[in-house]
């Protein structure tokens, strides 16, 4: 299948690189000509603009948008859409705001093209291990972008099925589901990411704990000096809380048990505080969502070991980098 790919940074670069693996034609675009020349050089259709994008697709056309939310999504949407037809259709990769996805899908009604918003779970990792995805638009759009979602999830893997889901069908436990119309996509990512502030959370709390086992005031006989890799990897293996976030802990623990190289300084990409909107709006108590929500805005004035564990999951599964830790003094 043929599809656009406009904004290749860490996410959009490696899609590209799974399509091309499984077959499928990309013309791609990027404010970066570098960027464009370099995925033409390995086998990509390179384009010079959004226009020229659109002019080397063959209806009806499908465009990836893979560029931070906001104004250069937004930006974006309405530049194509300035070129693309009735039956056409815009995939909204990144981290919008599911209200935006709505507002979006109205105004691209009336001129036929179809908004598709793809809420995309895998960092920097998927290239190989694929990304799980949450996908919402109209059903005839999803369809017919199937083989794209197919090629870009990770497939069943070796992941044991769930008792009684054979019953159930589905694309599921391909690693993508349609979640239903334009925005439902990424109000599910909004939740998961909402989730996985909560989750990570808990994993630092943990290992600040154990950190701080040695402090003077304890009693002597109660002070413990733990190995903080070796409990990282224990639980990996057996354990009720293993999980891909702890597998990505354990590794920046291995790689520096202090982790010194972390300031601590945890940024939040937005999903989390519209979660804790949501909940609002439809008054559910989410006590430990918008505690590690809090915990991510403190950590911009002072720094724990639990903000470095935070900061090494973050960087470790995204390649997030901390912003703004040059001006703030550590504690």
């Amino acid at each position: 299948m043929q599809l656009g790919m406009v904004g290749l940074g860490r996410m959009g670069a490696n899609m590209t690189r799974r399509l091309m693996r499984g077959g499928h034609q990309v013309v791609v675009s990027d404010l970066s000509t570098d960027a464009v020349q370099h995925l033409a050089g390995e086998g990509a259709i390179g384009s010079s603009s959004l226009e020229d994008l659109v002019a080397k697709l063959k209806p009806p056309r499908a465009v990836w948008i893979m560029v931070p939310a906001g104004g250069p999504t937004e930006q974006t949407v309405q530049k194509l859409a300035q070129h693309l037809q009735s039956g056409d259709a815009i995939i909204d990769g990144g981290n919008s705001y599911f209200k935006d996805d709505v507002r979006r899908s109205h105004e691209l009604k009336p001129k036929g093209i179809h908004y598709v918003d793809v809420g995309t779970s895998g960092g920097v990792w998927g290239l190989e291990r694929g990304y799980c995805m949450m996908i919402g638009g109209p059903k005839e759009a999803v369809q017919r972008l199937d083989p794209i979602f197919k090629t870009l999830a990770p497939g069943k893997g070796d992941i044991s099925r769930t008792p009684g889901r054979e019953k159930l069908g589905g694309t599921a436990e391909d690693g993508y589901i349609h979640c239903g119309p334009s925005g439902a996509g990424h109000f599910v990512k909004m939740v998961h990411n909402g989730i996985e502030y909560g989750i990570m959370q808990a994993y630092a709390e943990g290992f600040d704990i154990f950190k701080n086992a040695t402090s003077k005031e304890l009693a002597e006989d109660i002070r413990y000096d733990l190995n903080l890799p070796d409990i990282a990897e224990v639980w990996r293996r057996g354990s009720v809380i293993s999980s891909w976030l702890l597998d990505l802990t354990a590794m920046a623990l291995a790689e520096n048990p202090t982790l010194s190289e972390y300031e601590g300084y945890v940024q939040d990409s937005g999903e989390g505080r519209w979660t804790i909107q949501a909940a609002i709006d439809e008054a559910v108590p989410v006590d430990v969502l918008s505690a590690a929500l809090f915990v991510r805005f403190r950590s911009r004035q002072q720094h724990t070991f639990a903000e470095r564990v935070l900061s090494a999951m973050r960087q470790k599964f995204g390649g997030h980098v901390e912003s703004g830790s040059a001006t703030v003094k550590s504690a």
